[in-house]
Protein backbone atom coordinates (compact mmCIF):
# COMPACT_ATOMS: atom_id res chain seq x y z
CA UNK A 1 0.00 0.00 0.00
CA UNK A 2 1.30 3.52 -0.96
CA UNK A 3 2.11 5.19 1.61
CA UNK A 4 0.22 8.97 2.37
CA UNK A 5 3.80 10.86 1.35
CA UNK A 6 4.21 8.66 -1.72
CA UNK A 7 0.29 9.72 -2.56
CA UNK A 8 1.05 13.53 -2.13
CA UNK A 9 4.01 13.66 -4.04
CA UNK A 10 2.59 11.80 -7.17
CA UNK A 11 -0.90 11.01 -7.71
CA UNK A 12 -2.13 13.97 -5.79
CA UNK A 13 0.63 16.06 -7.10
CA UNK A 14 0.18 15.24 -10.65
CA UNK A 15 -4.10 15.98 -10.02
CA UNK A 16 -3.06 19.42 -8.94
CA UNK A 17 -0.37 20.69 -11.08
CA UNK A 18 -1.24 19.59 -14.47
CA UNK A 19 1.61 20.15 -16.99
CA UNK A 20 3.81 21.17 -14.19
CA UNK A 21 4.06 17.77 -12.81
CA UNK A 22 6.53 16.71 -15.64
CA UNK A 23 8.92 19.14 -14.82
CA UNK A 24 8.99 18.16 -11.50
CA UNK A 25 8.72 14.29 -11.99
CA UNK A 26 11.93 14.57 -13.76
CA UNK A 27 14.50 16.67 -10.97
CA UNK A 28 16.35 14.30 -8.82
CA UNK A 29 15.18 12.56 -6.10
CA UNK A 30 17.44 15.08 -3.66
CA UNK A 31 15.34 17.66 -4.28
CA UNK A 32 12.19 16.78 -5.98
CA UNK A 33 10.24 16.09 -2.72
CA UNK A 34 10.77 19.22 -1.49
CA UNK A 35 9.90 20.97 -4.58
CA UNK A 36 7.57 19.53 -4.66
CA UNK A 37 5.72 19.49 -1.52
CA UNK A 38 6.33 23.66 -1.86
CA UNK A 39 4.31 23.28 -5.19
CA UNK A 40 1.23 21.63 -3.32
CA UNK A 41 1.23 24.28 -0.13
CA UNK A 42 1.50 26.78 -2.52
CA UNK A 43 -1.22 25.54 -4.33
CA UNK A 44 -3.34 24.97 -1.33
CA UNK A 45 -2.96 28.67 -0.67
CA UNK A 46 -3.80 29.40 -3.43
CA UNK A 47 -7.30 27.51 -3.79
CA UNK A 48 -7.86 29.44 -0.38
CA UNK A 49 -7.21 32.80 -1.92
CA UNK A 50 -9.41 31.93 -5.35
CA UNK A 51 -12.39 30.37 -3.22
CA UNK A 52 -14.59 33.66 -3.81
CA UNK A 53 -17.68 32.48 -2.72
CA UNK A 54 -15.99 32.52 0.75
CA UNK A 55 -16.35 36.05 2.24
CA UNK A 56 -12.89 38.09 2.44
CA UNK A 57 -11.95 37.94 6.01
CA UNK A 58 -12.67 34.12 6.37
CA UNK A 59 -10.39 33.31 3.14
CA UNK A 60 -7.89 35.95 5.04
CA UNK A 61 -7.87 33.82 8.32
CA UNK A 62 -7.82 30.77 6.60
CA UNK A 63 -4.31 32.10 4.82
CA UNK A 64 -3.27 33.81 8.54
CA UNK A 65 -3.66 30.13 9.66
CA UNK A 66 -1.40 28.13 7.23
CA UNK A 67 1.17 30.82 7.57
CA UNK A 68 1.33 30.23 11.07
CA UNK A 69 1.26 26.66 10.47
CA UNK A 70 3.88 26.53 7.95
CA UNK A 71 6.06 28.97 10.12
CA UNK A 72 5.92 26.43 13.36
CA UNK A 73 3.82 29.19 15.69
CA UNK A 74 0.28 26.98 15.44
CA UNK A 75 0.74 23.50 16.52
CA UNK A 76 -3.17 23.36 16.41
CA UNK A 77 -4.59 21.18 13.62
CA UNK A 78 -6.18 23.22 10.73
CA UNK A 79 -9.89 22.66 9.67
CA UNK A 80 -10.81 23.89 5.95
CA UNK A 81 -13.69 21.56 5.78
CA UNK A 82 -16.05 24.49 5.37
CA UNK A 83 -13.83 25.73 2.08
CA UNK A 84 -14.06 22.43 0.60
CA UNK A 85 -17.87 22.41 -0.94
CA UNK A 86 -17.08 25.46 -2.45
CA UNK A 87 -14.53 24.45 -4.57
CA UNK A 88 -15.45 23.56 -8.54
CA UNK A 89 -12.54 20.98 -8.78
CA UNK A 90 -11.98 17.54 -7.66
CA UNK A 91 -8.59 18.15 -7.52
CA UNK A 92 -8.83 21.81 -5.09
CA UNK A 93 -10.94 19.87 -2.77
CA UNK A 94 -8.29 17.10 -2.45
CA UNK A 95 -5.48 19.98 -2.09
CA UNK A 96 -7.62 21.32 1.12
CA UNK A 97 -8.51 17.83 2.72
CA UNK A 98 -4.98 17.13 2.25
CA UNK A 99 -3.23 20.22 4.00
CA UNK A 100 -2.81 18.41 7.29
CA UNK A 101 -0.51 15.77 5.68
CA UNK A 102 1.63 18.53 3.33
CA UNK A 103 2.33 19.96 6.60
CA UNK A 104 2.88 17.24 8.06
CA UNK A 105 5.85 16.34 5.40
CA UNK A 106 7.03 19.38 5.94
CA UNK A 107 8.42 18.39 9.20
CA UNK A 108 10.02 15.55 7.50
CA UNK A 109 12.82 17.32 5.83
CA UNK A 110 16.17 18.46 7.22
CA UNK A 111 16.58 21.88 9.29
CA UNK A 112 18.02 23.59 6.33
CA UNK A 113 15.66 22.49 3.34
CA UNK A 114 12.40 23.52 6.14
CA UNK A 115 13.94 27.34 6.43
CA UNK A 116 14.09 27.25 3.03
CA UNK A 117 11.09 25.92 2.53
CA UNK A 118 8.84 28.43 4.89
CA UNK A 119 10.53 31.37 3.76
CA UNK A 120 9.53 30.91 0.15
CA UNK A 121 5.79 29.87 1.59
CA UNK A 122 5.13 32.66 3.79
CA UNK A 123 6.62 35.12 0.78
CA UNK A 124 3.88 33.41 -1.60
CA UNK A 125 1.52 33.92 0.84
CA UNK A 126 2.30 37.56 1.75
CA UNK A 127 1.71 37.99 -1.44
CA UNK A 128 -1.94 36.11 -2.09
CA UNK A 129 -2.78 37.95 1.05
CA UNK A 130 -1.96 41.74 -0.45
CA UNK A 131 -3.52 40.79 -3.87
CA UNK A 132 -6.83 39.88 -1.73
CA UNK A 133 -6.94 43.10 0.26
CA UNK A 134 -5.75 45.31 -3.05
CA UNK A 135 -8.89 44.00 -4.60
CA UNK A 136 -11.30 43.66 -1.93
CA UNK A 137 -13.44 45.88 -3.51
CA UNK A 138 -13.13 44.54 -7.36
CA UNK A 139 -15.80 43.18 -9.45
CA UNK A 140 -16.82 42.70 -12.83
CA UNK A 141 -18.47 46.05 -12.90
CA UNK A 142 -15.89 47.21 -10.48
CA UNK A 143 -12.39 47.10 -12.25
CA UNK A 144 -9.43 47.91 -10.11
CA UNK A 145 -5.87 47.88 -11.45
CA UNK A 146 -2.61 48.21 -9.78
CA UNK A 147 -0.98 51.72 -9.60
CA UNK A 148 2.54 51.20 -10.53
CA UNK A 149 5.17 49.20 -12.25
CA UNK A 150 6.69 49.06 -8.77
CA UNK A 151 3.67 47.48 -7.59
CA UNK A 152 3.69 44.98 -10.75
CA UNK A 153 7.20 43.95 -9.54
CA UNK A 154 6.72 43.20 -5.66
CA UNK A 155 3.97 41.49 -6.66
CA UNK A 156 5.78 39.28 -9.80
CA UNK A 157 8.62 38.75 -7.21
CA UNK A 158 6.32 37.67 -3.74
CA UNK A 159 4.83 34.97 -6.57
CA UNK A 160 7.09 33.89 -8.52
CA UNK A 161 10.20 35.82 -8.60
CA UNK A 162 10.63 34.33 -4.55
CA UNK A 163 10.77 30.44 -6.26
CA UNK A 164 13.54 31.15 -7.81
CA UNK A 165 15.53 32.18 -5.56
CA UNK A 166 13.70 29.70 -3.33
CA UNK A 167 15.15 26.84 -6.07
CA UNK A 168 18.41 28.58 -7.17
CA UNK A 169 19.15 28.02 -3.36
CA UNK A 170 17.97 24.60 -2.98
CA UNK A 171 19.71 22.88 -6.00
CA UNK A 172 22.79 24.87 -5.17
CA UNK A 173 23.28 22.96 -1.32
CA UNK A 174 21.45 20.02 -2.88
CA UNK A 175 23.35 18.97 -6.22
CA UNK A 176 26.60 21.08 -6.92
CA UNK A 177 27.25 23.06 -3.51
CA UNK A 178 31.21 22.82 -4.47
CA UNK A 179 31.05 23.83 -7.93
CA UNK A 180 32.01 27.59 -8.93
CA UNK A 181 29.48 29.98 -9.86
CA UNK A 182 28.89 33.38 -9.13
CA UNK A 183 26.10 32.68 -6.96
CA UNK A 184 24.69 36.70 -6.48
CA UNK A 185 24.24 36.91 -10.28
CA UNK A 186 22.40 33.11 -10.25
CA UNK A 187 20.25 34.15 -7.72
CA UNK A 188 19.54 37.70 -9.59
CA UNK A 189 18.25 35.39 -12.66
CA UNK A 190 16.43 33.00 -11.02
CA UNK A 191 14.21 36.06 -9.76
CA UNK A 192 14.09 37.19 -12.90
CA UNK A 193 13.23 33.77 -14.08
CA UNK A 194 10.46 33.17 -11.65
CA UNK A 195 9.26 36.86 -12.61
CA UNK A 196 9.33 36.23 -15.82
CA UNK A 197 6.86 33.29 -15.89
CA UNK A 198 5.03 34.86 -13.85
CA UNK A 199 4.47 38.39 -16.11
CA UNK A 200 3.38 35.74 -19.01
CA UNK A 201 0.66 34.57 -17.05
CA UNK A 202 -0.52 38.05 -16.35
CA UNK A 203 -0.57 39.04 -20.18
CA UNK A 204 -2.29 35.82 -21.02
CA UNK A 205 -4.71 36.24 -18.24
CA UNK A 206 -5.99 39.73 -18.78
CA UNK A 207 -9.16 39.42 -20.48
CA UNK A 208 -10.14 36.46 -17.30
CA UNK A 209 -8.54 38.76 -14.80
CA UNK A 210 -10.87 41.80 -16.34
CA UNK A 211 -14.00 39.59 -15.88
CA UNK A 212 -13.16 39.27 -12.62
CA UNK A 213 -12.38 42.78 -11.69
CA UNK A 214 -8.86 42.80 -11.74
CA UNK A 215 -6.11 44.43 -14.05
CA UNK A 216 -2.26 43.81 -13.06
CA UNK A 217 -1.58 46.68 -16.12
CA UNK A 218 -0.70 49.70 -14.18
CA UNK A 219 -3.10 52.12 -14.00
CA UNK A 220 -0.43 55.31 -14.84
CA UNK A 221 0.88 53.15 -17.60
CA UNK A 222 -2.68 52.46 -19.24
CA UNK A 223 -3.48 56.42 -19.08
CA UNK A 224 -0.24 56.93 -21.04
CA UNK A 225 -2.43 55.64 -24.10
CA UNK A 226 -5.45 57.34 -22.96
CA UNK A 227 -7.37 53.97 -21.10
CA UNK A 228 -8.79 52.92 -18.53
CA UNK A 229 -9.46 49.21 -17.18
CA UNK A 230 -12.93 49.15 -18.07
CA UNK A 231 -11.85 50.27 -21.94
CA UNK A 232 -9.79 46.91 -21.97
CA UNK A 233 -13.40 44.78 -21.93
CA UNK A 234 -13.86 46.20 -25.58
CA UNK A 235 -11.29 43.50 -27.88
CA UNK A 236 -11.85 46.59 -30.40
CA UNK A 237 -9.61 48.72 -28.16
CA UNK A 238 -6.78 46.32 -28.24
CA UNK A 239 -4.75 48.32 -30.69
CA UNK A 240 -4.84 51.48 -28.54
CA UNK A 241 -3.41 49.39 -25.56
CA UNK A 242 -0.82 47.69 -28.17
CA UNK A 243 1.86 49.85 -27.02
CA UNK A 244 1.92 49.67 -23.78
CA UNK A 245 0.96 45.62 -24.07
CA UNK A 246 3.98 45.34 -26.11
CA UNK A 247 6.38 46.98 -24.01
CA UNK A 248 5.49 44.00 -21.44
CA UNK A 249 5.86 41.17 -23.80
CA UNK A 250 9.27 42.83 -24.41
CA UNK A 251 10.07 42.80 -20.64
CA UNK A 252 8.76 39.10 -20.18
CA UNK A 253 11.06 38.13 -22.96
CA UNK A 254 13.76 39.92 -21.41
CA UNK A 255 13.29 37.88 -18.12
CA UNK A 256 12.76 34.49 -20.03
CA UNK A 257 16.47 35.42 -21.93
CA UNK A 258 17.68 35.62 -18.33
CA UNK A 259 16.00 32.40 -17.16
CA UNK A 260 17.48 30.98 -20.15
CA UNK A 261 21.42 32.60 -18.97
CA UNK A 262 20.55 31.14 -15.81
CA UNK A 263 19.53 27.52 -17.38
CA UNK A 264 22.65 27.15 -19.17
CA UNK A 265 24.98 28.47 -16.24
CA UNK A 266 23.93 25.30 -14.45
CA UNK A 267 26.82 22.60 -14.41
CA UNK A 268 26.06 20.61 -17.82
CA UNK A 269 25.62 17.51 -16.07
CA UNK A 270 23.06 17.89 -14.03
CA UNK A 271 20.87 17.54 -17.16
CA UNK A 272 17.49 16.74 -15.25
CA UNK A 273 17.78 20.32 -13.47
CA UNK A 274 18.69 22.04 -16.49
CA UNK A 275 15.74 19.95 -18.71
CA UNK A 276 13.37 21.34 -15.40
CA UNK A 277 14.90 24.70 -16.39
CA UNK A 278 14.38 24.54 -20.26
CA UNK A 279 10.97 23.81 -20.43
CA UNK A 280 8.93 26.58 -18.82
CA UNK A 281 11.50 28.69 -20.73
CA UNK A 282 10.74 27.18 -24.17
CA UNK A 283 6.84 27.39 -23.33
CA UNK A 284 6.57 30.89 -22.08
CA UNK A 285 8.44 31.64 -25.22
CA UNK A 286 6.16 30.09 -27.14
CA UNK A 287 3.67 31.77 -25.47
CA UNK A 288 4.45 35.43 -26.03
CA UNK A 289 4.64 34.66 -29.48
CA UNK A 290 1.05 33.13 -29.39
CA UNK A 291 0.54 36.94 -27.70
CA UNK A 292 2.27 39.12 -30.42
CA UNK A 293 0.08 37.63 -32.83
CA UNK A 294 -3.29 37.70 -31.69
CA UNK A 295 -6.23 39.77 -29.87
CA UNK A 296 -5.04 39.84 -26.19
CA UNK A 297 -8.49 41.19 -25.07
CA UNK A 298 -10.54 38.51 -27.08
CA UNK A 299 -12.38 36.73 -23.97
CA UNK A 300 -13.67 34.45 -26.35
CA UNK A 301 -10.00 33.04 -26.95
CA UNK A 302 -8.08 31.59 -23.79
CA UNK A 303 -4.32 32.14 -25.77
CA UNK A 304 -2.18 29.17 -24.78
CA UNK A 305 0.02 26.33 -26.17
CA UNK A 306 -0.92 22.98 -27.25
CA UNK A 307 -0.28 20.17 -25.38
CA UNK A 308 1.09 18.50 -28.21
CA UNK A 309 3.28 21.58 -29.24
CA UNK A 310 4.76 21.20 -25.15
CA UNK A 311 5.13 17.69 -25.93
CA UNK A 312 6.95 18.68 -28.72
CA UNK A 313 9.07 21.47 -27.19
CA UNK A 314 10.32 19.17 -24.49
CA UNK A 315 11.26 16.04 -26.80
CA UNK A 316 12.98 18.36 -28.99
CA UNK A 317 15.34 19.83 -26.38
CA UNK A 318 16.24 16.03 -24.89
CA UNK A 319 17.00 15.29 -28.36
CA UNK A 320 19.18 18.55 -28.98
CA UNK A 321 20.82 18.43 -25.56
CA UNK A 322 24.08 16.81 -26.61
CA UNK A 323 24.52 19.32 -29.22
CA UNK A 324 25.33 22.12 -27.20
CA UNK A 325 24.75 24.77 -30.03
CA UNK A 326 21.80 23.35 -31.17
CA UNK A 327 20.61 23.43 -27.53
CA UNK A 328 21.44 27.21 -27.07
CA UNK A 329 19.75 27.85 -30.07
CA UNK A 330 16.20 26.70 -28.79
CA UNK A 331 15.39 30.19 -27.20
CA UNK A 332 16.96 33.00 -29.40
Amino acid sequence: MARPSDQLLTSHLRAVSRSFYATLRILPTSIRPQISLAYLLARTADTIADTQLVPLDQRLAALQQLRERIQGSRQDPLDFSDLVPRQGSPAERLLLENCEASLSLLQSFSPADIKLLREVLITIISGQELDLQRFAVSSPGHITSLQTDAELDDYTYRVAGCVGEFWTRHCRARLFPQVYLNDSWLLAQGIRFGKGLQLVNILRDLPADLRQGRCYLPAARLASCSLNPVDLLRPGNEPRLRPVYNDYLTKADFHLQAGWAYTNALPRGNIRVRLACAWPVLIGHETLRLLWANNVLDPQRRISVSRRRVKRLMVRSVLLYPWQGAWRRLVS
